[in-house]
This record gives structure tokens, C-alpha cells and sequence, in this order.
């Protein structure tokens, strides 16, 4: 019985093909390839807006924030239930990151927590549109004009989602979408910023690139973190495959949405795509029990994301009442739906979830 992964890259021929053609053209740092992949990003995702590519989604999110402005002093209000990056890259600003609780529907920023969190330092709110389903953007962008601070998305997981027809990625001051091997398209490694306006952009290339947009002609202190075009070729071909991809992700969370039992199975908000890099259910019990028992008795792997968060991490380790981060940190359980499966492995991840709930491992 074959292992059945929690997630799964794909890369096939067409990628080796296009990695060995950059390898002949002897351009391989960044350079025309980096160029036609921003371009077609932007433009295959309907962002309407232009995209700056990095080395990481990490890179990404930090040049963002400095390209908007954030620095020490500032606070920027986050979630803790999301992976460490997101309160990394404020840190790496100088900036607080400010942790915020999250609503039970959709695991996202919840606004009412975010509005509560509010204080005279606040410059920005950064919503993670988890497991692929988007934030409630058109509620957090409303506060945030109220208070005047600004939106930055984190994207890194939800490549192709919408909400009321607007593609995540065109809300914020800037948006970070991951190019990490398991997110639903990779390049290898990497990060893609959409950016609202031409400052934001200027300073993202900037800050990418040792602070020049001309050789030697520095003008401000910068990173190296830029991508290389072997990692842009991978992914504009694999710009030609993420919809097929999330529409394999979407018809996988259904069919185990219609058959699991025992198990309390992910929601889709009214007027929300859902991407589905993460299928989470939550486990009310026994969620460690039967994550191991499905792996040692099914050989089916399951991943649970994030079972430390955040404000509970060695760097920041705040004391703040977050009821509804915590409870989803014991109880969530992400599924495998990753395109590669079989109508077979569902069955066998159906089966086995079942059983083991039944029998309350």
C-alpha cells in the first residue's frame, strides 16, 4: 500500500525542458525569464497590477513592508495562527507584530479582533488568506480606511482564490504569494509580490537587488533576494498548469467533503474561491491520535497546521487571551488533496478517517 503524502510538488518534462534551456542560454541569474514570469503572473491571475519576483515568499513579505514604509515604532496587526513568516518579516522591519485572533469559519483575521487591536502606533493589518480561502478583505479594507493604516496580503497560499470576483492579490498595499515546492505552483523556491502602485514596485526592485536599479548607483541599503531564472522558468510553466491543478484541488476537497464523517469539514464563505492548498478539518479530540494511527494503519500522511502559534513562539512569546487560535491549534488536521491523488487514494483517506473516528482514536 503506497504512502499517500499530505502534499506533493509536481514537476514533470516540461519543466526539466525549460530549466535546460536557461541552462544553455547562459543567462541564469535574473533576467529575461524573471521578466516574462512577472509579466505573466500578473496577467494570468487577473491582478492588474505588476509583480516583482524574489528568491522567497519570506523576501517577499519583508521588502513589502519596507517598500510601504514599515519600520521601527510601527505595529503591524497579524494573526498567530499562520506559519512563522508572517510575524517574521514585521520583526525583520523593526516593526511589533501585534497578534489578533481569528474567526471559526474560515481560520482568517477575524475583523472585530483586528479593530480591537488597533492603537495610535498602528500603520498596518496583514490578513493571511489561509489554506488557500480568502481573508473577509472587503470588511478588513473598510476598518483600515476608517483608521487609516494600510492592507498587505499574505498570499503565500492561496494562488488563484477570489473573493466577489476579485482575485486575491489585488486588495493590499502589496500581496505575497509563495513559490515554495508544496504551495499549488512552485518555481523551485521563490515569492511574487503584486504591488498597488509604481513607488511600492520602484522600492521592491530596489531592495531585491543590493538598493540598485543601475549598477553601482546604490540608493538605498539592500538585500540580495533576487530570483534566479532557472526558478522563473519552472514557474511559468507551471503558470500554465495551477488551474487545472486547483480545479483537481476543489473536486478532491468535495468528494471528501461529501463522505467524511467524524470530523468537522472546512466551510466556503459566500462569494469566496477556495483553493484548497490545505484541506483542514477539525478533530474536536484525539487529533494527535489520528493523525498517527491514519498514517500507521492507513500509510496516509496528514499535517497539522499550526499547532505553536505564533504569540506562543521563543521570539515573541506574548501573553494575549486568542480563544479561537488556540482551539484551532489543537484541533486542526490538514488531508491531502493534492492533484496527484487517485479516485483510490480519496477512498482510502475517506475510509480511513472514518474508521478512526468512529472508533475515537
Amino acid at each position: 500500500m503506497e504512502f499517500i503524502p499530505p502534499a506533493k510538488p509536481i514537476i514533470g518534462d516540461d519543466e526539466r525542458g525549460a530549466v535546460d534551456r536557461v541552462l544553455r542560454s547562459g543567462m541564469i541569474a535574473q533576467g529575461p525569464e524573471v521578466a516574462a514570469f512577472e509579466q505573466e503572473f500578473a496577467d494570468h491571475f487577473r491582478l492588474g497590477r505588476p509583480c516583482v519576483a524574489v528568491n522567497s515568499g519570506t523576501s517577499g513579505q519583508h521588502l513589502g513592508l519596507l517598500s510601504c514604509g514599515v519600520g521601527p515604532g510601527d505595529e503591524v496587526i497579524v494573526p498567530s495562527f499562520t506559519f512563522a513568516a508572517t510575524a517574521n518579516s514585521v520583526a525583520l522591519t523593526g516593526a511589533t507584530p501585534v497578534f489578533a485572533d481569528i474567526d471559526a469559519d474560515d481560520f482568517c483575521l477575524s475583523p472585530a479582533a483586528v479593530e480591537a487591536a488597533i492603537t495610535e502606533r498602528t500603520v498596518g493589518v496583514m490578513p493571511v488568506h489561509l489554506y488557500g480561502h480568502p481573508a473577509k478583505m472587503d470588511r478588513l479594507l473598510e476598518i483600515a480606511r476608517r483608521h487609516g493604516i494600510q492592507v498587505f496580503e499574505d498570499a503565500a497560499q492561496a494562488h488563484g482564490a477570489s473573493l466577489h470576483g476579485t482575485p486575491v492579490g489585488a486588495f493590499g498595499s502589496f500581496a505575497m504569494f509563495s513559490l515554495y515546492p508544496t504551495k499549488n505552483m512552485t518555481s523551485g523556491e521563490g515569492g511574487m509580490v503584486s504591488v498597488a502602485n509604481p513607488e511600492i514596485e520602484r522600492l521592491m526592485r530596489l531592495y531585491r537587488n543590493q538598493g540598485m536599479e543601475r549598477q553601482y548607483h546604490n540608493e538605498v541599503v539592500g538585500l540580495n533576494n533576487r530570483m534566479t531564472d532557472i526558478h522563473a522558468a519552472i514557474g511559468r510553466v507551471q503558470l500554465t498548469k495551477v488551474d487545472a491543478w486547483n480545479e483537481a484541488r476543489r473536486s478532491n476537497a468535495a468528494f471528501l467533503t461529501e463522505n467524511l464523517e467524524g470530523v468537522i469539514t472546512p466551510t466556503v464563505a459566500d462569494g469566496a474561491v477556495h483553493v484548497f492548498h490545505q484541506y483542514t478539518v477539525r478533530v474536536p479530540e484525539v487529533r494527535d491520535g489520528l493523525s498517527r494511527a491514519l498514517r500507521e494503519e492507513h500509510n496516509v500522511g496528514s499535517g497539522m497546521f499550526y499547532p505553536v502559534p505564533n504569540h506562543r513562539l521563543a521570539p515573541f512569546s506574548v501573553d494575549v487571551d486568542l480563544p479561537e487560535t488556540e482551539k484551532a491549534a489543537e484541533q486542526c488536521l490538514s488531508l491531502p488533496v493534492h492533484p496527484s491523488l487517485t479516485p483510490r487514494d480519496l477512498e482510502r483517506i475517506v475510509t480511513g478517517v472514518n474508521a478512526l473516528a468512529k472508533a475515537g482514536v
